[in-house]
């Protein structure tokens, strides 16, 4: 059959290259220029994703389309944490490494938490993560094998809090990768520190948008026909039915089936469907640096004096003014991203002074030029410019929707906002599996449950 890719970010590579190998005929249509999404910054600077977990997915979908895998770099230290006073700690992928920085209590304190999310990640993960959107009867075995052992009644914050000052918010930063303000997260998502420091993290060879562009050239070798600056404006359906596309700049796209790999609120409304306000995960304030020196590959992460009151400050007035910074440099090329609530931040260039200044009161950076990224710049991949979607809060705030959208049957949402959620490795999986249950094949995890 002929299907229509709407969006060339990581979830729409992977579903056009499932199709294509399939024997489909497959046309993305992407609105930028380049493939990446989220992923395919500005001038070649990074905005989106830094490093890669689940490493065996990445290599997997070339593996299927007979390609060989692309460069993968295992990171170690995986992020250097700052903290004011001076003390730096750097997890390493070797667990005696990481717990000769630590004193006895707070080593004793490690393992245990590193055990626990191994625990909840092993426990979720096959029916969360490495399977198909689970129903109730999915969702009711794995609360009767495993629900009391992820502390349902318990939040992230009361399960890491005797930790101690420093790895009490080394812990709860893991479920911002999710969206999620850490002191409203539910104590299931701690299971996202044992994906980075149980699993680890690598780099690919050139960033993510050389990751990008060698997955759309693998899509293109398959048949997969690219279309670039095509901006869908809305979608005509009958019958139950997708019939075609309708671009913002002029023309009628047709298929036989579509596969949405944007934003579900956008899909909403290019269905001309309303969409249900919900609360929000975060957004992010960035800042996209120009570096005078080659300062190498490199992730910091600079904790605020108060985490937890920085939280309660940006829930209130959208940013922080002591936020913690992540910064990612590579080359001559840096990235500095903090937390910002899923709404316009009005003075984004004093803002964004701001920042620079605290950059640089903590590590002397060589910046040359600069440019910011605000919530609403955001906004054009995401809804409001939430980076995950809605924010995974309470009980079941971590389960993300399905593939298929109610009453339309050749239609299939795929992406970050969506079944199983955020971030490149799931993605990919959505895209792989929801454009597979389009053409009806089976589930396939894509190895993601094999060593790394």
């Amino acid at each position: 059959m002929r299907v229509v890719v709407i969006g060339a970010g990581f979830a729409g590579l992977a579903a056009a290259l499932r199709l294509a190998l399939e024997g489909h005929e497959v046309e993305v249509l992407e609105r930028g220029e380049r493939p990446g999404g989220k992923a395919e910054g500005y001038r070649g600077i990074p905005s989106g994703p830094t490093v890669l977990t689940l490493p065996q997915i990445t290599r997997a979908l070339f593996e299927r389309a007979g390609a060989a895998p692309p460069a993968l770099c295992p990171v170690s230290p995986l992020t250097t944490y700052h903290y004011l006073g001076g003390r730096r700690f750097a997890p390493e992928r070797d667990l005696e490494a990481t717990l000769a920085q630590l004193d006895a209590a707070e080593g004793r304190a490690y393992r245990r938490l590193l055990e626990e999310a191994r625990a909840l990640y092993e426990g979720a993960a096959r029916t969360f993560l490495l399977a198909p959107p689970p129903g109730l009867p999915q969702l009711t075995a794995y609360g009767l094998r495993h629900g009391l052992r992820a502390h349902p009644l318990s939040s992230l914050e009361r399960l890491v809090r005797p930790a101690g000052p420093y790895l009490s918010p080394f812990f709860l930063r893991f479920a911002t990768y999710m969206g999620a303000n850490p002191y409203r997260a539910p104590a299931i998502l701690h299971n996202i520190a044992w994906v980075e420091l149980g699993l680890g993290v690598w780099h690919p060879q050139g960033g993510f948008s050389a990751l990008a562009c060698a997955l759309e050239a693998l899509c293109r070798a398959h048949g997969v026909t690219f279309r670039y600056g095509a901006a869908v404006g809305s979608l005509e359906t009958a019958g139950g039915r997708v019939e075609a596309a309708y671009l913002q700049k002029g023309g009628r796209v047709r298929a036989e089936a579509f596969v949405a790999a944007c934003d579900r609120a956008f899909t909403h409304w290019l269905l001309g469907r309303p969409f249900p306000e919900e609360p929000l995960g975060t957004s992010g304030f960035a800042l996209q640096l120009d570096l005078e020196e080659d300062l190498g590959l490199s992730h910091h992460l600079l904790f605020s004096g108060d985490y937890r009151a920085e939280w309660a400050e940006l829930e209130r007035r959208g940013v922080a003014l002591d936020p913690t910074i992540y910064l990612h440099t590579e080359g001559q090329r840096g990235f500095a991203l903090v937390n910002a609530a899923a709404r316009p931040v009005p003075d984004r260039e004093e803002y964004a002074r701001h920042l620079l200044g605290l950059l640089r009161a903590r590590l002397p950076l060589p910046v040359r030029e600069w440019r910011a990224l605000a919530p609403q710049d955001y906004a054009l991949t995401g809804h409001r410019g939430a980076l995950y979607g809605p924010a995974p809060h309470g009980l079941l705030g971590a389960l993300r929707p399905g593939w298929q959208l109610s009453g339309l049957s050749n239609l299939r949402q795929v992406g970050g906002t969506v079944h199983p959620g955020g971030g490149v490795p799931l993605a990919l999986l959505s895209g792989w599996n929801g454009a597979g249950q389009l053409a009806g094949l089976a589930y396939d995890d894509l190895g993601a449950g094999e060593e790394p």
